[in-house]
């Protein structure tokens, strides 16, 4: 067991959370195998996490979006890699491993996405996400011109920047709290699963 703290500020104890957050911790451990520290360390204002994470869903959990899940969370690599936001980076990047099947993408687009084995749709895409996340005053109707010359549509751009807002969010928060990411997500998805 690791005896850093995962938070500058003291997680709460799963007992004392109210007890839907503590249904939800629950069950993400019982998918996961862990609970991932940002659960633990958002507790902190059970109020406040459960905006960001209905948030958080409402983005990366839906259904119907025209962004693949690898996608979405190529988005949250690359502008977390950005904001030098080790947390989203390492946690994001174990889940990008697992959903494009690729043991070295997280790690090529958090470093540099114009060298990584993607695709130029996916490219464009990181363009747009870090102009909205470097500087967004400057989007002009060319970007989106250039995102929909993709097969982007305007609810898929939307997606973009509204994912990118809400890891600006959780990026700053991160580094604000000096939020340790579990050992786990640095090994998720970079060997194959053992067939039982």
């Amino acid at each position: 067991m690791n005896p850093q703290p995962i938070s500058r500020w003291p997680a709460p104890e799963l007992k004392d959370l109210p007890e839907d957050f503590r249904a939800r911790i629950l069950d993400m451990q019982a998918k996961a195998g862990f609970v991932p520290n940002v659960f633990l360390a958002f507790a902190h204002r059970p109020e406040e996490a459960r905006a960001f994470f209905a948030w958080h869903d409402a983005l990366l959990l839906k259904e119907d979006s025209g962004l693949s899940k690898a996608e979405r969370e190529m988005i949250v690599v690359a502008t977390s890699g950005a904001n030098h936001c080790l947390y989203c980076v390492v946690a994001h990047g174990a889940i990008l491993r697992v959903h494009a099947r690729q043991r070295q993408v997280a790690d090529q687009v958090a470093t540099n996405y114009l060298k990584a084995d993607i695709g130029e749709r996916q490219r464009a895409m990181l363009a747009f996400a870090l102009k909205v996340s470097q500087d967004s005053a400057n989007i002009v109707e060319a970007d989106f011109a250039a995102l929909r010359g993709y097969g982007f549509s305007d609810e898929d751009i939307w997606d973009i920047g509204a994912i990118t807002a809400l890891f600006g969010l959780s990026n700053r928060m991160a580094n604000l709290i000096s939020l340790r990411p579990n050992d786990e997500f640095y090994f998720l998805g970079r060997w194959p699963r053992e067939k039982t």
